[in-house]
């Protein structure tokens, strides 16, 4: 090839440094669109924050709210991962514990056993154990959790986390899998954490509800 069909060695270096640049720029466009698209999916919108709430949290890292003080729980129901229909509402008269779990998450496996022993021994107490699966993409991986843990409580299947957008602002932070809230007698969220629970924790979360007159 003649010298003028070539172009000059060093306007090749900063041809090739422009490609570079533009590349690393696409790049991270592309990896911040994707972190975009991944914080849409996870971060619940409204549902997580700051909003205002009546929660007290103890430095065990538990909420409590006073009774004359508590919200209703949203409407909770839909299809369990066994494909029956649920409604969380059908509970009332009983103290429900709802735990937000994920087959893939090892936070929950850890807590799984705390949590069926716990059901086990609150069942003659007038208490119900109800889960929301959330962010399995299919009923099979988290059936096979509940085999494995001999969970024998009905979990509700929220793979989108539609269920939990409807809680008030400030009670659930989507992104804290797992968490739990106990709803009163009526009905009404008395109490919540968002992180995994040792037995004793998970008793010291639901037992002063139990009490409750």
């Amino acid at each position: 090839m003649s010298a003028a069909c070539r172009a000059p060695r060093h306007l090749n270096r900063t041809s090739s440094r422009i490609r570079t640049r533009r590349r690393t720029a696409l790049t991270a466009a592309g990896a911040a669109v994707a972190a975009l698209v991944l914080s849409a999916c996870t971060s619940g919108g409204t549902s997580g924050g700051s909003g205002k709430t009546n929660y007290i949290t103890g430095a065990d890292g538990i909420a409590t709210v006073k009774k004359s003080e508590r919200d209703a729980a949203p409407d909770l129901s839909g299809t369990t991962i066994d494909g029956k229909k649920l409604d969380v509402a059908d509970y009332r008269g009983k103290v429900v514990v709802i735990n937000v779990w994920g087959s893939w998450c090892p936070s929950c496996r850890a807590e799984a056993p705390n949590f069926v022993k716990a059901a086990a021994q609150t069942a003659g107490k007038g208490v119900q154990f109800v889960g929301i699966n959330t962010r399995d993409t299919s009923t099979g991986p988290a059936r096979a959790f509940e085999k494995q843990y001999g969970v024998t409580y009905p979990s509700l299947y929220d793979p989108t986390g539609r269920l939990m957008l409807r809680f008030k602002k400030g009670t659930l932070n989507p992104q804290a899998i797992p968490s739990t809230l106990v709803l009163d007698r009526d009905g009404k969220i008395a109490a919540r954490t968002l992180q995994a629970l040792s037995e004793e924790k998970l008793h010291q979360l639901i037992d002063p509800v139990i009490a409750e007159k």
